[in-house]
């Protein structure tokens, strides 16, 4: 029998009891936490709750229009050639305003068949009294008569002054369902973050505010809830309302006004 040395045996009681130790420690630690967190979900009172609301302003920067190209033929060649021939001027047209070929983008293109009811020829019939009487006598069928090819673009215009010109152009040249301008702001990101950071601080102000009113102190945040951003324009010009028009009588300027982007944060702290 292998004899163990009393030194080796009371390092490694030494070494369990400390483990023992630390594992109690943790253990005490944890359910300390879970108790804490249950008194504050269970009582209200812990807690409060407070809204922010945050907006940014800015000029719109871009214009989207949107608009269609349909042409109707015997064949499915014609058709879709009279439709090349509308989008070539209204590219060329695009391009020669500055427009880039990545602002432009055709969204759907697509032909389809026509067809007509057409009814069987039937006798004629007289009534006694002489008058052709209304007769039906089947045989009816759909009868196709030709194709129809569509195309849909949309365009985006960096320089928002050159919009009502560029909508009037359009339309000049025989495109159809015109609509737009949607005045939008290109990068939204930097004003969204900025919206939120307004409702942010808006909601602690009205929080240290209550807490001095109830005369308690803030602890740390115990849940967060972003509502958002929404951009929103502030401003339609009668124009930029009428502008879904196929013909526009002028190149006036469309005013486009201010867009908002808005936030709105909740945020519940704890309090002492």
């Amino acid at each position: 029998m292998i004899e163990i040395p009393n030194g080796y045996m009371k390092n490694l009681y030494r070494t369990m009891l400390g483990f023992l130790v630390i594992l109690s420690i943790f253990f005490a630690v944890k359910v300390l936490s879970e108790f804490r967190n249950y008194k504050n979900a269970d009582q209200g009172f812990n807690s409060i709750t407070v809204y922010g609301h945050g907006e940014v302003s800015a000029v719109p920067d871009i214009a989207n229009i949107n608009f269609d190209i349909k042409k109707e033929a015997k064949t499915v060649k014609e058709a879709q050639e009279a439709v090349a021939l509308v989008e070539k001027a209204a590219l060329d047209f695009l391009k020669g305003k500055d427009i880039e070929e990545k602002d432009i983008k055709t969204v759907n293109a697509s032909f389809n068949p026509k067809y007509e009811y057409r009814q069987k020829i039937c006798p004629q019939v007289v009534g006694e009294d002489g008058v052709l009487a209304p007769t039906y006598c089947g045989g009816g069928k759909q009868v196709l008569v030709g194709y129809e090819s569509y195309e849909s673009i949309s365009v985006k215009v960096r320089n928002v002054d050159a919009t009502g010109e560029i909508m009037k152009g359009l339309g000049d040249l025989g495109v159809s369902n015109l609509n737009g301008p949607n005045f939008a702001i290109d990068d939204e990101d930097v004003l969204q973050a900025q919206a939120r950071k307004d409702a942010i601080d808006d909601a602690k102000v009205k929080a240290k505010i209550l807490s001095k009113d109830l005369g308690v102190r803030l602890g740390k945040i115990i849940s967060f809830g972003d509502n958002g951003n929404y951009p929103t324009p502030m401003y339609f010009s009668k124009d930029a309302m009428m502008a879904g028009s196929p013909v526009r009588s002028s190149s006036a300027e469309i005013p486009k006004g201010e867009n908002m982007i808005s936030s709105d944060v909740t945020i519940t702290f704890e309090i002492r």
